[in-house]
């Protein structure tokens, strides 16, 4: 299959042809037919682009015809190569090509040819006795055989190194003992054998560059510009080396051999036998000072405006200098910021795994906050039931890990394995409730009393016997059905002894020990949980889902997806390092012809001019001539009709032909312009118009390689304090989410900066430091470091890693990248990426402004009719103004025909079959029994 931008291409239909004898141009290798000439060059054209790669081959840049000849590697099989066979039963074997016939075409009598074939005699692997016959038609491969993903995740999963540039490959200690794979590492390859090459070529480089320094300080340098020395001129030679002038003052000799077997020489100077005189050494250059090796280490500046204030999404928590503050807001907790940010990230990262349209993360927020009892809204729903869907294969089995539950049976058996005969186990006293007044208690009574709640929570009472499992392969989520499987889900997780807590307090909102184990239940309980609970039950299943074969697919395609791009992208660069070269050639050719055409150039540029300015004297002259004209007395004489019409006819004309000479005149005395050189500047244009074309491409592929790398989120950078800045825009996503969302007009995603405090380590190893520390920073530099990141972060401060706050303006945007101090090397890292993504942040956060103010003004629009207008019978409701609201699942709609929280719609073979049916239930006569048809029978 031939691909185009990652998606294989689609031929164009064939266009209704409804003369026979019109014209039509096909293209033979794809069977296409046009009627226009032109869209048959234009794709053809389009097909003869070097942008095409080969599915099978994986080669790259090809045009679509050689795309298409090497697919046909794929209809080729050789003997020894492992194939799957599909019988005409339709069943498929495995087996080994043993041997490949190829037939040689030839010509029947009647004249038509038959085209070469092959023939494989196929073993079957399952059957050895046994043998097949088939043709290419028949046989597949393997496709997920021998690709780089698989070797790289066979590589990460098999084998380990150190962090040291150099280090070998170690096989991981399970697959070692396994296979009993000796892991001892060779002294050569040891981390201490490295570092000892490393100082030893270091300390011989360090020879050979002062011997070096010696000797073409000796011969080659020029002398420098200094004061007058009282050392001799043997001694200003020799310069500061004390041993080496010491050597010749004694010996005498021209030539002094230095350690290393590297000769100096000292021409035209004669040493006369005299004593030595000592002299102090002269004073070394001071070392320059190194680079700070964190950002705190780089002094502070005095008077130094704060960082800008950061905006929080939580309202409950107030960050001061003190700390937390809990204060009334949107219910939204501060260690529920993180999580709603990781899931909102995962929903719109995979949102082609869960077929989800992308939204924005305002809406995100806004939807996780509604409730309503007389509407639903469709973005939570729809997110809930793709998220459960991924649980299961489609088969119907489980596709994620989860803690087995003991079934009754095993528990059963092992209480009946105790011997029972010799402990006499006595009949409990079964005591009810109460006691109604005058009624006897019975056993049927005692059985027909409510059981008292074993836990805190009812969920296992809920499911019943019908599995969550069960419900979610029957898409059961209708009125409280998802709510129903999500309690399932937590139910058989709190089996895991890490997540049994967090899971039990869930479990107890869902299903309250208090209430009716009922799916009404779970829905009310769902519709009255907290936003934050919610966030959590998200996050637990998303984690879930990231764990299945679908989403490991999905990443895999996308790794294999970045590296074809990677090689498309070197094709594209490599193209425009040729045309660069080309044109940087064809300019010193324009250089050198340059002088002989730059008269006629000269003249051409200003050719332009020169016929306005002869156009308007001629138009000056002909003024004054009908001025003259009109000065002149009239004419008594009658004037035949149209007389004026023809006179200014003729004087147009005039004016033409006097232009026309004028232009002949000036095109014959101006000088010529060579064809070579003409021929040049066209080449250098169309060298400059494929540069461009490639810079374009270059981006292309920058951006596609950006929006698949969904693997992990990447962090810009850090401050000095070691707060996390993040654009969750920059990778994984398209920067305004999908193009075919319902929401796409919003034109953006999440349209801030955030900002993320430092984690647990990091705050305890460099702004809580020890007292010691402590007093030498502040006698270094006057503060300590938590007055200083007091001082210099302002009032909005972060703690730990579980604070968030960002940056929603441009404003704050410039200010954030005044306050950083290029100083530092963490903080210059961090400032050059923010310098670069400065207008792509700034654009996005003025489209999120826009939407938001425009949904804020719908809001106000549609609240005012609602206190207004009523009718006799009832308030009148405007329309919602909810912006979650007007989102729309489409991708569902367009891959399946229906959402995920409905049932699947039945196809046509389906629903005629149970009209059928129907149609049998009511009788012979095809009409369903009436009643007068069941009272009267004639």
């Amino acid at each position: 299959m031939v691909l185009f931008k990652r998606k294989p291409v689609q031929y164009l239909p064939r266009p209704r042809i409804e003369d026979d004898n019109a014209d039509v141009w096909v293209i033979g290798p794809t069977g296409e037919i046009f009627t226009n000439y032109e869209s048959y060059l234009s794709r053809m054209d389009f097909y003869k682009q070097k942008r095409f790669i080969c599915e099978i081959t994986g080669h790259s840049a090809l045009t679509f015809f050689d795309a298409l000849k090497s697919e046909s590697f794929k209809e080729d099989f050789y003997p020894g190569e492992n194939v799957t066979v599909a019988i005409n039963g339709g069943e498929r074997l495995s087996g080994t090509i043993r041997e490949k016939t190829r037939f040689q075409g030839f010509v029947n009598s009647d004249g038509t040819t038959q085209p070469p074939f092959q023939r494989y005699f196929v073993r079957l692997t399952n059957q050895p006795d046994r043998e097949a016959l088939v043709d290419e038609k028949h046989l597949f491969r393997d496709r997920k055989a021998f690709t780089k993903a698989m070797l790289r995740s066979f590589i990460k999963n098999t084998v380990t190194r150190e962090a040291w540039a150099g280090a070998p490959w170690i096989v991981k200690e399970h697959i070692a003992v396994k296979y009993r794979i000796d892991t001892t590492i060779p002294p050569h390859l040891t981390y201490a054998n490295h570092i000892a090459e490393k100082k030893a070529n270091l300390a011989q480089k360090k020879d050979e560059t002062h011997s070096i320094s010696i000797m073409n300080g000796m011969m080659q340098t020029l002398p420098e510009l200094r004061p007058k020395s009282h050392k001799s001129k043997q001694d200003q030679a020799l310069g500061g080396n004390r041993k080496l002038r010491e050597q010749a003052l004694v010996h005498g000799i021209s030539s002094i051999t230095q350690a290393n077997g590297v000769a100096s020489f000292i021409n035209n100077f004669n040493f006369p036998a005299f004593q030595p005189i000592h002299k102090a050494s002269p004073t070394s250059t001071p070392p320059s000072p190194k680079p700070p090796a964190e950002d705190l280490e780089v002094p502070p500046i005095r008077g130094a405006p704060p960082r800008p204030l950061l905006k929080s999404l939580s309202r409950d928590i107030q960050v001061s200098a003190k700390g937390a503050k809990t204060v009334g807001g949107n219910g939204i907790l501060m260690e529920s910021v993180g999580p709603l940010l990781e899931t909102w990230n995962t929903l719109n990262v995979y949102c082609e795994v869960y077929q989800l349209d992308s939204f924005t993360f305002d809406d995100y927020v806004e939807a996780l906050q509604f409730s309503s009892e007389d509407m639903e809204c469709e973005l939570f729903l729809e997110i809930h039931c793709a998220l459960l869907k991924q649980l299961i294969e489609e088969d119907g089995s489980v596709a994620v890990r989860l803690p087995e539950i003991p079934d009754d049976d095993e528990s059963n058996e092992a209480g009946s394995s105790i011997n029972t005969s010799t402990i006499p186990t006595p009949e409990p006293e079964i005591k009810p409730k109460f006691k109604p007044a005058g009624r006897r208690t019975t056993r049927s009574s005692l059985a027909k009393a409510e059981p008292e709640p074993l836990g805190p929570h009812r969920a296992a009472e809920m499911l019943g016997d019908y599995d969550w499992a069960e419900r979610l392969k029957k898409n059961d989520f209708r009125n409280g059905g998802w709510e129903v499987i999500v309690i399932g889900v937590l139910n058989q997780l709190s089996l895991d002894p890490r997540k049994k807590d967090m899971c039990e307090s869930l479990l107890e909102k869902l299903a309250p020990a208090d209430q009716e184990p009922t799916r009404e239940t779970a829905r009310l309980q769902y519709q009255k949980l907290d936003v934050s609970l919610r966030v959590k039950i998200l996050q637990v299943i998303c984690m879930l889902t990231t764990d299945t074969r679908a989403v490991r697919d999905y990443m895999d395609e996308c790794s294999e997806q970045m590296t074809q791009l990677r090689k498309v992208k070197i094709e594209w660069q490599r193209a425009k390092r040729q045309a660069t070269d080309e044109l940087r050639q064809l300019e010193e050719e324009r250089k050198i012809l340059l002088p002989e055409n730059l008269p006629a150039l000269a003249e051409l540029q200003t050719d332009v001019t020169g016929n306005v300015k002869m156009s308007e004297g001629a138009n000056a002259e002909d003024e004054e001539e009908v001025v003259d004209s009109d000065s002149e007395e009239p004419r008594t004489a009658r004037s035949l009709r149209g007389g004026e019409h023809r006179a200014a006819n003729r004087k147009r004309k005039r004016e033409e032909e006097r232009e026309k000479k004028e232009k002949a005149e000036a095109a014959a005395k101006a000088p010529k312009v060579s064809s070579q050189f003409k021929k040049i500047l066209k080449e250098i244009e169309k060298r400059k118009e494929r540069i461009k074309e490639c810079e374009q491409e270059i981006k292309t592929q920058d951006n596609d390689l950006r929006e698949a790398d969904c693997f992990r989120t990447k962090v810009l950078g850090k401050d000095r304090f070691h707060n996390r800045y993040y654009w969750f825009e920059k990778n994984g996503m398209p920067y305004a989410g999908l193009p075919t969302s319902s929401t796409a007009n919003a034109g953006y995603a999440n349209g801030c900066l955030w900002v993320q405090g430092p984690d647990e380590m990091e705050r305890l190893g460099y702004i809580d430091v020890p007292d010691d520390e402590c007093r030498l920073y502040q006698k270094r530099f006057k503060t300590t470091v938590a007055e200083r990141k007091k001082a210099e972060e302002g009032t909005t401060s972060l703690f730990n890693a579980c604070h968030w706050g960002y940056y929603d303006d441009p404003e704050s945007l410039k200010q954030l990248i005044t306050w950083l101090d290029v100083r530092g090397p963490t903080e210059v890292k961090l400032h050059k990426e923010l310098l670069l993504l400065q207008e792509r942040i700034t654009r996005y956060m003025e489209a999120r402004k826009s939407y938001l103010d425009l949904s804020r003004e719908k809001k106000q629009q549609s609240e005012e009719p609602a206190t207004r207008m009523s009718t006799r019978t009832k308030t009148y409701v405007g329309p919602t103004a909810d912006r979650c609201l007007a989102w729309r699942n489409t991708t569902a709609l367009n891959e399946f025909g229906h959402l995920h929280s409905e049932p699947p719609r039945p196809t046509r073979k389906a629903a005629k079959k149970a009209e059928l049916e129907r149609e049998t239930r009511s009788g012979k006569q095809g009409k369903m029994p009436t009643r007068q048809g069941t009272r009267y029978n004639f």
